[in-house]
């Protein structure tokens, strides 16, 4: 089994040798670590860890914000790790992209479920952005599809079937799509 990547952004340098250490002991692979905010985003960006732990109060940029960009550009779960517990901050956390949150000073028996608990969201996130844009591709295709056989059926007498049939018979024979056919069709006026 592959170990899980991690990157770690604490300012305490005992903490974040402890969560190293942890981490290691644990199975899972520590890239790189730091004590500030955006040399966390500069390290996610170089390492493309599945995980990353961010202390909510650093240097340079904090947890929360680099959370938000980490969240936004790339492919990785956040996990905040805290010495404050207040719901402001939790909400503010959360809206920033973290998936798990854990407050200082954590228990390491904690560490590895708050990891695979953001770990498995984010997989589950971007499972379902992955069908959504599929499903999107699809109705998209569909409607190009739909388009070009109107056209078809209004230019050149075609049934509905006969438009499917000449679509679906010119992609084969191009090696083109039945999508890239339809926009033949449609921008370039393609007829039999």
């Amino acid at each position: 089994m592959e170990k899980i990547r991690v990157v770690i952004a604490e300012d305490e340098a005992i903490i974040r040798l402890d969560l190293r250490e942890t981490l290691e002991n644990a199975g899972y692979m520590v890239l790189a670590d730091t004590g500030r905010g955006d040399e966390a985003v500069r390290l996610v960006r170089k390492h493309k860890p599945e995980v990353v732990i961010l202390d909510v109060k650093m240097p340079g940029m904090d947890g929360i914000q680099a959370a938000r960009e980490i969240a936004t550009t790339e492919d990785t779960a956040v996990v905040i790790l805290t010495a404050f517990s207040q719901r402001e901050l939790i909400d503010e956390a959360v809206d920033a992209g973290a998936l798990a949150y854990l407050v200082k000073p954590y228990q390491q028996s904690d560490l590895v479920p708050a990891i695979e608990i953001a770990r498995r969201r984010h997989e589950e996130m971007r499972d379902l952005t992955d069908q959504a844009k599929t499903l999107e591709d699809r109705l998209k295709a569909r409607k190009i599809i739909e388009k070009a056989k109107g056209l078809l059926i209004d230019t050149s007498s075609f049934t509905e079937d006969e438009a499917f049939k000449f679509i679906q018979t010119t992609a084969m024979s191009d090696r083109k799509t039945m999508v890239e056919i339809a926009e033949k069709i449609i921008s370039e006026g393609l007829r039999p």
